[in-house]
């Protein structure tokens, strides 16, 4: 299994991710919150983050102005602002309209649905309920292993949805997937036999879609250039 290869730091990034979704009330684990445990983890990777101005208070900053807090924030999960707005999509303004208009129960449910809707859609529909039903085991399997492994001091920050934080299992949603997904991939392409915050951080600045590029451009700093200065700082470390 994929947590079993998890370094020590690479599990606290995980655990960090689910309760930085938590005290921002939402109910999911997107890239936004892998990209916040990683620039607040005490490695070289997030070490690189901060000194090109990735720091934790920026990015939850940038996280809260993008997808707001609590129950709202679920429908704007792994959405694209800037090419929203290339095609006249203002996401604020439909944001705040959609918070206007709904009660906080309705957000909720329509969050939910949101984070569930691609894996039940189709004609194939009870094969991709089961599918997803398999990949929400897997990914309930990852959090509750990485936090029975390790009890890391817990993730702090600025902000705080109003109302007790969502408990039980918070889904990873498609795109945080991915990334861990293509995190085993970096560590093989690497030859490296564990699997730990490089590889995450290299995943994530990989991907082309989602909040994780708006965010950094928000910062004047760009993926590639990220990327390279982790490779360095790792090759320079090894």
């Amino acid at each position: 299994m994929m947590f079993e290869r998890l370094s020590a730091d690479a599990r606290t990034v995980v655990i960090h991710a689910q309760q930085h979704a938590r005290r921002l009330g939402v109910r999911y684990i997107g890239c936004d919150h892998l990209l916040l445990a990683l620039a607040a983890t005490d490695t070289p990777a997030g070490g690189v983050l901060r000194e090109q101005g990735v720091t934790p208070e920026r990015v939850e900053e940038q996280v809260v102005r993008s997808s707001g807090l609590g129950a709202a924030a679920a429908l704007f999960a792994d959405l694209d602002r800037d090419a929203l707005a290339g095609i006249g999509i203002d996401l604020d303004a439909v944001r705040a309209r959609i918070e206007a208009s709904m009660p906080l129960e309705s957000l909720a449910r329509a969050g939910q649905a949101v984070q569930c809707g691609s894996h039940r859609a189709g004609a194939h529909r009870l094969r991709l309920l089961r599918r997803w039903r398999r990949r929400r085991r897997a990914g309930r399997g990852l959090a509750e292993s990485t936090e029975a492994r390790t009890t890391p001091p817990p993730a702090t920050g600025r902000y705080r949805a109003p109302g007790p934080p969502p408990d039980g299992h918070l889904p990873f949603t498609p795109g945080a997937k991915r990334v861990l997904e293509m995190s085993v991939r970096e560590a093989a392409v690497r030859h490296d036999r564990h699997l730990g915050v490089e590889h995450i951080a290299l995943s994530l600045l990989a991907t082309a879609g989602g909040p994780v590029p708006p965010i950094l451009n928000a910062l004047a700093t760009s993926p590639a250039q990220l990327r390279a200065a982790i490779v360095d700082r790792y090759r320079l470390a090894s």
